[in-house]
């Protein structure tokens, strides 16, 4: 089972871990945080993390933290070690007034996944789509 991290400690060790997008194309394609590489959710496949030391610290996030642990326990499944679901993913992210990118470009806006979902942003401090 994957262990949260919260946003405050993937910002302590920003330049020393590798953050995974768990999300949709359509929704990393919005926005995303700085770095993050995108390995959807749907078609995850491990290939993906080929080249990846199974020491490295990886963080990986969704919209609230659900898909994002599920991709967390099958990567800890494969002998990955230090493996960790953002609290609250990039929702909690954006909540709490941190970045987020479309390609190098810092953008104020987030793909909310669901109707349902976007009642978790803070709608003043993000725009939805």
């Amino acid at each position: 089972k994957s262990s949260f991290i919260s946003v405050d400690e993937v910002l302590n060790e920003f330049n020393d871990i590798l953050l995974l997008d768990a999300r949709e194309k359509n929704e990393f394609d919005v926005s995303h945080l700085q770095n993050a590489f995108y390995v959807g959710y749907k078609h995850f496949k491990m290939e993906q993390l080929q080249n990846i030391s199974k020491d490295k610290k990886i963080i990986i996030y969704c919209s609230v933290g659900l898909r994002s642990g599920k991709i967390a326990e099958r990567i800890i499944e494969k002998g990955y070690n230090n493996v960790y679901n953002l609290y609250g993913g990039i929702f909690e992210w954006c909540n709490t007034k941190n970045p987020v990118f479309r390609n190098s470009a810092q953008v104020n806006e987030v793909h909310a996944y669901s109707k349902v979902r976007s009642g978790w942003l803070k709608k003043e401090i993000i725009t939805i789509t």
